[in-house]
């Protein structure tokens, strides 16, 4: 049913993604709509549409938070930012003790 009505909003989306951001101090919500082969060619209101349909369809989720939907499996997962180990970026070792 999602899946249908994010294609009536930008044909050929089955990938959503949903990040809040700061801009000049201000909250913002940047919203992405791809493809299996990459971005959708959208408007703001479609992108404007296709995040309110997620948020009406999974009220529960944090928005707070990177959020990806993934049309073809129907799941909302967080998508945060991961870096290999191997690059040496994580710094919180302490923290975790």
């Amino acid at each position: 049913m999602i899946a249908r009505q994010l294609d009536q909003i930008a044909p050929g989306t089955v990938l959503v993604r949903i990040t809040p951001v700061t801009h000049d101090g201000r909250p913002r919500t940047w919203v992405t709509l791809d493809a299996a082969t990459g971005p959708v060619e959208a408007d703001r209101d479609a992108h404007r549409a296709a995040y309110g349909l997620l948020r009406r369809m999974f009220p529960g989720s944090d928005w707070t938070r990177a959020v990806l939907y993934d049309a073809r499996t129907g799941y909302v997962t967080y998508d945060e930012p991961t870096a290999p180990a191997e690059l040496g970026l994580y710094t919180a070792e302490e923290a975790d003790q």
